[in-house]
């Protein structure tokens, strides 16, 4: 990244925490952390690697999402391809792609892992049927988003190096967020970006940090991520519910009804839909932070 890019602070690191601290120093103020041996007593931690996974769920078919922009021919995180999971690891063995397993659910498609993890006690609410893996090829990279659910989020690491890019709440004024929708423009290439293009951008305050294997990054509810894989390799997300009844009413109309409204217009107005928000991404963005366009 260069000198001159994103003003990014490290997230906190902690080799171990009490629940107490955890809920004291980070849940409560909405700070993220890196809890770099919470999971040394799992199964997991041994035994998770892309060959065990091979192994276990080797058969199992897996939709599959690329970079390609988000377009009017695929609804609200419509795959893109499937294939088995012992062909994609393969893949991911072999060489780089861009092709990443998002949100897949675990519980349901491969009971036996269960047995590997537990839920940490840390005094957070678990939804304890969603636990997700994520998994992504040497290079791919995760557009910036934040959650629908606005959950809060133990993100484990398994398998190699991954950067993660965070963004509290408070600076979505910055960050080209697309009306109707949970990410920012999907050209800006947080890594590198183009600050002629999207100058706001300049003035965003977040963090970065880079997850190693077994370590466990905490994202606070709504906060803005992008993920890059600086390795093949995969993580787990557990969540756990809203604190605020104002989070808890976001999620319930990002459910409900922005997802399908989304997804009526795209189906109604093709592509025009797509372009006119990303349009409408710049202009109010550059509006609200008076910015020529």
């Amino acid at each position: 990244m260069k000198d001159e890019g994103l003003k990014l602070k490290q997230i906190p690191r902690e080799e171990r925490i009490s629940k107490e601290d955890f809920l004291e120093k980070y849940v409560r103020p909405q700070k993220p952390v890196v809890i770099e041996h919470l999971i040394e007593d799992w199964p997991a931690y041994k035994k998770w690697n892309l060959d065990y996974i091979e192994q276990v769920a080797g058969e199992k078919v897996v939709p599959l999402y690329d970079d390609r922009p988000i377009s009017s021919k695929f609804k609200f995180n419509e795959p893109h391809t499937r294939m088995k999971m012992s062909e994609y690891i393969e893949l991911l063995k072999s060489k780089p792609t861009n092709y990443r397993i998002f949100l897949y659910h675990m519980l349901k498609e491969v009971p036996k892992l269960q047995q590997d993890f537990k839920f940490p006690d840390l005094g957070l609410r678990f939804l304890k049927q969603l636990p997700t893996l994520f998994f992504g090829g040497e290079n791919s990279k995760v557009f910036m988003h934040y959650d629908i659910d606005f959950a809060n989020i133990l993100h484990f690491h398994f398998h190699g190096k991954k950067q993660c890019i965070l963004y509290p709440p408070s600076e979505s004024q910055y960050l080209y967020k697309v009306p109707h929708a949970l990410i920012s423009r999907e050209d800006i290439d947080f890594t590198n970006p183009d600050f002629d293009k999207f100058p706001a951008l300049k003035k965003a305050r977040g963090y970065v940090t880079e997850l190693k294997h077994g370590e466990t990054l905490y994202m606070p509810e709504g906060y803005w991520h992008q993920m890059t894989y600086l390795t093949a390799g995969f993580s787990m997300s557990l969540r756990a519910t809203p604190r605020t009844v104002t989070n808890f009413s976001k999620a319930v109309y990002n459910l409900i009804f922005m997802r399908h409204f989304d997804n009526y217009m795209r189906k109604w107005k093709g592509q025009k839909w797509i372009d006119y928000k990303n349009e409408q991404a710049v202009k109010r963005t550059h509006r609200k932070n008076k910015i020529e366009s």
